[in-house]
């Protein structure tokens, strides 16, 4: 009982508190509010109810992109992760992948979705506070009708498809703590660092015209850097934060259930269309090009992870696999609409291999325990596709963008790199302030006995 009313106290400190560091930020009205969406280059799309004529076909899709992203978290990461670890702690990442949707949803409504998108203050090419966090106008959504229509669709369904986003983000984090953290502490950690870093650094890049990366002109059209790199790096924070495992490095430590794993893989691969070509946020050609090039971008990811895994081992395995084509998914997302197919092929397979480099030889060699290899996946992809980007978006390269490389790139560089500082810097502070209060770890015993049977008196197999 003393439990459950901490985690009420917590979720409603949350709450309240993000509400407040909002309304210190900025202030704003709910009926005057501009809202910027994730689209092609950042397009800003108004908020201006019933000015715009619904479109059944862009709606119909935007719908089942917000469904095929929530897919792709639950069930699909939930078993990619779940099939790694130990058999005593399944349903610990099932848990937390429930729970931080249920937190993260209500966050969203509550202030995130509002300092995410709000422009209110926002001016090309200007820098203000405006360009690192939205306004209020959105708070509690207080602003919204069913006759609300965003870029052809309800604007209910746009909020609905970017909370999907706001769930995931936090979700892959969890893959870096996995078998270890407290649930308290980890549903805490992740609904502070939604708040204080995901939600401010979506707004930073897909905030339009007068938000950082706008003004920077970095492009990342699905989340190169708001998601993968944004998850990867603080998932390497938590990892050294909290520290090793029990055993780690001294004995193996295999999946337990593959076919789980690779089950769970497939559902990501699928939910990713809804993740990359719903950015679009429309049914037209840059949508198509953003479909065609993420399935390249997986199927070069699995290419580029087997030829280097096989000419190091000798053969080829079932988890490289379906690792590649996550890495060619990530590397290929902040750029699936800007490069061309060849760009596609040469992002997943680059990608690929990057990722297997870091994933099989860099993480063994300075020994952080990245329990499920999110940092090497998600952070080294998310950065490799960034970077590619600048190079392969131009027309010579079969891209679409009308950019010089050198400048280009250099954006794509100061991009990734505030992501990784900020993204470091903040998930820290977040971890150590939980680690001196409540605690980050669970016990010795705790942990040898596993986390499914010590913090939720449940057993993922009775047999």
């Amino acid at each position: 009982m003393k439990k459950l009313f901490t985690i009420i106290a917590l979720s409603l400190g949350i709450c309240f508190g993000g509400v407040a560091f909002a309304d210190d930020i900025v202030t704003g009205d709910a009926t005057e509010a501009v809202v910027a969406v994730v689209g092609d280059a950042g397009t800003e799309v108004a908020v201006e109810p019933a000015a715009e004529v619904l479109d059944t076909g862009t709606t119909a899709w935007m719908m089942t992109s917000a469904a095929l992203v929530i897919m792709m978290c639950i069930p699909g990461l939930a078993m990619f992760y779940a099939g790694m670890v130990n058999t005593k702690n399944v349903l610990s990442v099932f848990s937390q992948f429930f729970a931080t949707a249920g937190v993260v949803s209500i966050l969203w409504i509550v202030f995130g979705y509002s300092i995410a998108t709000d422009t209110t203050g926002m001016e090309e090419g200007v820098f203000n506070l405006h360009s690192f966090i939205g306004g209020t106008g959105a708070l509690f959504l207080a602003h919204l009708t069913p006759d609300n229509i965003v870029g052809g669709m309800p604007e209910s369904v746009l909020i609905t498809f970017l909370m999907s986003f706001a769930i995931i983000t936090p979700a892959i984090v969890a893959g870096g703590f996995a078998e270890r953290m407290k649930f308290v502490s980890a549903i805490l950690f992740l609904a502070l660092w939604f708040t204080f870093v995901y939600a401010p650094v979506s707004h930073m890049v897909w905030g339009g015209p007068g938000s950082l990366m706008a003004n920077w002109g970095v492009l990342d059209f699905a989340g190169g850097t708001a998601v993968h790199i944004n998850s990867g790096i603080a998932a390497l924070a938590a990892c050294l934060v909290i520290g090793k495992r029990k055993g780690y490095l001294q004995h193996p430590m295999p999946p337990h259930n593959l076919t789980i794993c690779l089950v769970g893989a497939g559902f990501v691969w699928l939910g990713w269309f809804g993740f990359n070509v719903g950015s679009a946020v429309a049914v037209n050609g840059t949508a198509g090009m953003a479909m065609l090039n993420t399935q390249i971008g997986a199927c070069s990811g699995v290419l580029g992870w087997m030829i280097v895994e096989w000419i190091k081992n000798g053969r080829p395995s079932a988890l490289g696999l379906a690792s590649g084509a996550l890495a060619g998914l990530v590397g290929i997302t902040p750029g699936c609409a800007f490069v061309g197919p060849i760009g596609a092929v040469i992002v997943g397979l680059m990608t690929g291999a990057v990722c297997f480099f870091f994933v099989s030889v860099v993480k063994r060699k300075f020994g952080y325990d990245d329990t499920l290899d999110v940092f090497g996946l998600h952070g080294i992809g998310g950065m490799v596709g960034a970077i590619l980007t600048g190079i392969l978006c131009v027309p010579a390269f079969g891209g679409t963008e009308n950019v010089q490389i050198v400048p280009q790139v250099i954006a794509q560089f100061k991009g990734v790199l505030f992501t990784i500082v900020y993204g470091f810097v903040v998930s820290w502070i977040i971890l150590k302030a939980i680690d001196k209060t409540i605690g980050l770890r669970v016990d010795a015993e705790t942990e040898s006995v596993g986390l499914d049977q010590s913090e939720h008196s449940e057993n993922a197999y009775n047999l």
